[in-house]
């Protein structure tokens, strides 16, 4: 009986008075549980903690008004219900704008929502960097196969020079110098014409007795022409001695002979049939295959050393980026006891060992080589050639070639033959020698490359093209003949 005289009695108004204050509490308390994190986490001086700190004084401040506090809170009588609808009305507004800015901050505070969110982040970020590495490398690799226009100005216009002249440009007999084994023999195989004339000149430049040096420069029969137009039009100086020929001239490379020769002509045939099929361009078949021909057959020369040079014991092979900075004829007086390989090692760590070049899971690699053992570089090698002939090395090289028809030895390139054909056969050289790395390498020590007898530029940043390297261009231009007429009509811009 007295519960429901007290309810009959009681006013209405207050029970909604006491909902819609219990509510604005609740929201005061997370506002500043909010704020409270927000500190926590250094946010002092962020847009949200400033929200919350004024939110939460806005809902105190609600109750605090005078209209409100002398009609609502202070009276004993009945509430008046448009005042009540009104601090109702503020509160809601209050209530609305705490749960918009909770959940716009609520990812700040849910660590496992910032972690799916910074997952997610870095997942994108992993495959825009991956696309971007790929097609960099395409971009680059594009870039380094192609020629520039400057060096195709610069054939054209010494092949010119020589159907414009012929008389100036007659065939002498070979000199006696190149068969001297007494003398100091360089070997260069390239199409590249002023590639070649920086290596030599910066060989000459550098030599304390250049007219013992002798360069052997093997170039392609398109460029023929062009390299010897150079070399009689730019005498090299110091009394040095260069002979060219062309990869043509030496009868022995055929295919009846050479391994690789036989697998380009075999694969070429597989070509054209695949290519007639699928009705290919004929012009897409020529530039594959002119590349593959001739530039791999410069490079596989490097294994015929012997045979092309019968009469020398010593020689020095070296690439056409390359750069020469002191006398090499040292490395004629480097001892080879039982090698007949001289280079620089690559390996450290785990980096640049036989199992990064080789198949080890083929049988014929396996029992035969070291998975661990160290790699040396091309690019700059004292072969002795009796010692060559002696320990049959093109001989070896063919019966890898040989086994190497279906790439399960190894996929490409001259290095992973070599390592196999000159294993245990080289002796490893001071890295002084040889400092490779400059056409990929930003970060090679400018002492170290100061120091260093030659310089390689390896990698897709050749010095003479766009995509070279700043800090080590130089290095290079500086041997470059500018005062050679053609040179500058082709605007090589160094």
């Amino acid at each position: 009986m007295h519960r429901t005289y007290v309810a009959l009695n009681s006013d209405p108004l207050k029970t909604r008075l006491d909902l819609i204050y219990r509510q604005a509490n609740d929201h005061i308390t997370l506002v500043k549980a909010y704020a409270a994190y927000a500190r926590k986490l250094k946010l002092d001086i962020s847009r949200q903690l400033t929200m919350f700190d004024d939110l939460a004084k806005n809902f105190s401040d609600i109750t605090s008004k005078p209209m409100y506090k002398s009609s609502l809170f202070e009276t004993n009588g009945n509430l008046e219900e448009d005042v009540l609808r009104q601090f109702e009305k503020e509160v809601k507004d209050r209530v609305k704008l705490a749960r918009l800015l909770m959940v716009e901050s609520k990812e700040n505070y849910d660590n496992q929502l910032k972690i799916q969110k910074l997952k997610d982040t870095i997942f994108a970020v992993s495959e825009l960097l991956g696309k971007a590495k790929k097609n960099g490398a395409f971009a680059s690799s594009i870039a380094a196969k192609s020629v520039p226009k400057s060096l195709h100005c610069l054939a054209m216009r010494l092949v010119e020079e020589r159907i414009s002249h012929p008389e100036k440009y007659k065939e002498f007999l070979p000199k006696p110098e190149f068969e001297d084994p007494d003398l100091y023999h360089f070997a260069i195989f390239s199409d590249n014409v002023i590639a070649v004339s920086v290596v030599v000149r910066s060989v000459v430049k550098n030599a304390e007795e250049s007219w013992k040096h002798v360069f052997h420069v093997v170039t392609d029969r398109m460029n023929l022409a062009a390299m010897k137009v150079w070399f009689r039009m730019r005498p090299v100086e110091g009394g040095a001695h260069v002979e060219v020929k062309a990869l043509e001239d030496f009868k022995f490379m055929n295919s009846a002979y050479v391994p690789v020769l036989r697998q380009i002509e075999s694969a070429k045939k597989r070509f054209y049939l695949e290519q007639k099929i699928e009705n290919a361009t004929k012009d897409g078949t020529n530039m594959k295959f002119r590349d593959l021909e001739h530039m791999s057959m410069l490079n596989h020369l490097r294994f015929y050393l012997p045979e092309m040079y019968p009469k020398l014991h010593k020689i020095l092979l070296l690439d056409d980026d390359v750069v020469v900075q002191k006398d090499l004829t040292g490395l004629w007086k480097i001892g080879l006891p039982g090698k007949v390989n001289g280079a620089v090692e690559t390996c450290f760590g785990s980096f640049h060992r036989f199992s990064q070049y080789l198949n080890f899971s083929n049988p014929h690699i396996k029992e035969r080589f070291n998975p661990k053992a160290c790699s040396w570089a091309y690019g700059m090698n004292i072969f002795d050639l009796d010692a060559w002939r002696r320990e049959q090395c093109t001989e070896m090289y063919h019966s890898w070639q040989n086994l190497n028809v279906d790439h399960t030895l190894w996929k490409s390139g001259t290095l992973p033959p070599g390592l196999m054909t000159f294993y245990s056969l080289t002796k490893s050289l001071d890295k002084s020698w040889h400092v490779l790395g400059l056409g990929f390498n930003p970060s090679i020590s400018m002492d170290v490359i100061n120091n260093a007898a030659v310089i390689h530029y390896n990698g897709n940043m050749k010095p003479w093209l766009d995509i070279a390297m700043n800090q080590y261009k130089n290095l290079w231009t500086k041997y470059v003949d500018n005062d050679m007429e053609f040179v500058q009509t082709c605007n090589f811009g160094v």
